[in-house]
């Protein structure tokens, strides 16, 4: 969506390292500097996109049709993005992508400085960006195990979670919001300038030292074995559809009337939209801190659906706040538990994919679980009118609360905890036993 530790010294564990360990390596720290500086960007496009949909059109649905304009794309060409990046140079993949986003929102920051930016352009432009994104997002999943070794991972993906919040939640959202206030098109524009930053950085990656895969597969075929691939395995189909239907239920509702309770019930400002931002930030900051510097969890599948869970109910918070520090709280603690959540996510999918595979796997999780995120921004509005803005963030935490914690049960969801059958092993070779199973 996306604790009891034990030592962990395995293959794809941690084996005591820490948080900044994965900085070592060259080419994933120069990944993660590019990457770093983007995602500051996208935290002030956070801000920037929200105030200027609903400057154009005081409406929640206005920001509902921009959600579905990038989302609609992104869910279209998640796919084919993934067997681009299984197919061809990830680097490439993602250095392109990166300059069209560039471009993308270049375009929205000409339009917004010269006050002729009407609200179709800002829809169809941001829709250009999620087609963009569509194919950075598994080259990005998937080159990580490429630039890293395997007992390197776990660390990365709570560097990821660790980073991730403080440029995108935190840091971004309070320039985005002292941006605005000069200008959606200031915002934009230097944006659109930490796209540029990335692409250099990719561009400046080394190519991994041997080929990653054998000659690859048709297109066609590829999306099939990958589709089977997931098939098989409850562990994934089961987190995808979920996710899926739970986002179907709260996220709409979250993305889309966050924004509309700070500007219209609580009468906030740019900058107090960005520090209930920022205060999501500090949470997801707080969790990676303590994934990165702890062990992983011993049962790993279960926390991940609990802190899931969590995460949704915290969306309750939205609907239930009266002041712009309650929504901070709320916001704290949904990505705090998101984030948790998510670092375990991300180190599953990477032990138990074959490298050759993941890009299509990264895509089809990502098609998969916000397949439904435009219907729901679609009924968010009429959702909103019908019943006020903030029932509908109470009731679609709730609903999407049962919804994430009944997947846990599914028969067969919680089989990555077992040793494998007929065997006891130690932790560590018990966990090389079922990782060769791939």
């Amino acid at each position: 969506m996306q604790h009891s530790y034990e030592a962990l010294d395995r293959p794809g564990g941690r084996g005591g390292a820490r948080l900044f360990s994965p900085l070592r390596h060259r080419d994933f720290r120069v990944l993660w500097g590019g990457m770093a500086v983007s995602l500051l960007g996208d935290g002030i496009f956070l801000i920037a996109v929200a105030w200027q949909a609903y400057s154009l059109w005081n409406a929640p649905l206005a920001l509902a049709l921009v959600g579905i304009g990038m989302t609609v794309p992104t869910i279209l060409f998640l796919v084919p993005g993934g067997v681009v990046g299984d197919r061809l140079d990830r680097r490439v993949v993602m250095l392109v992508a990166d300059l069209v986003r560039a471009g993308a929102v270049g375009v929205i920051a000409a339009l917004a400085v010269s006050g002729s930016l009407l609200f179709w352009e800002l829809v169809a432009l941001v829709a250009v960006y999620g087609a963009a994104s569509a194919f950075f997002i598994p080259a990005f999943d998937a080159i990580v195990p490429d630039l890293l070794p395997a007992d390197a991972l776990a660390a990365a993906n709570a560097l990821d979670q660790f980073v991730r919040p403080i440029a995108l939640r935190l840091a971004g959202p309070a320039l985005g919001g002292a941006l605005v206030a000069l200008g959606t098109g200031v915002a934009f524009t230097v944006d659109a300038g930490s796209f540029a930053a990335s692409a250099l950085a990719v561009s400046l990656m080394h190519p991994p030292a041997e080929p990653r895969r054998e000659t690859p597969e048709p297109p066609l075929r590829a999306v099939k074995s990958g589709l089977r691939f997931v098939r098989q395995r409850v562990w994934l189909w089961g987190t995808l559809l979920s996710a899926a239907l739970a986002y179907l239920v709260f996220l709409g509702p979250a993305e889309v009337l966050l924004p509309y309770v700070v500007k219209n019930d609580l009468h906030g400002s740019p900058g107090a939209l960005g520090l209930v931002f920022a205060a999501g930030g500090l949470g997801a900051i707080a969790a990676a801190i303590a994934m990165g510097q702890g062990r992983e969890p011993r049962r790993s599948v279960t926390f991940m659906y609990v802190a899931w869970t969590l995460a949704t109910l915290a969306v309750a918070g939205y609907g239930i706040a009266t002041a712009a520090w309650q929504l901070m709280v709320a916001c704290l603690a949904f990505n705090a538990f998101e984030a948790a959540g998510t670092i375990v996510w991300a180190t599953m999918k990477q032990r138990h994919v074959p490298a050759s595979m993941l890009g299509r796997v990264s895509s089809l999780d990502w098609m998969i679980s916000i397949g439904l995120l435009p219907l729901s921004f679609a009924l968010t509005a009429p959702v909103a009118s019908a019943f006020g803005a903030q029932a509908t963030l109470v009731v679609a935490a709730l609903l999407g609360g049962a919804i994430t914690l009944a997947a846990l049960f599914l028969p067969g969801m919680r089989d990555l905890e077992r040793p494998p059958e007929g065997l006891s092993l130690p932790a560590e070779q018990s966990l090389q036993v079922s990782s060769a199973g791939f």
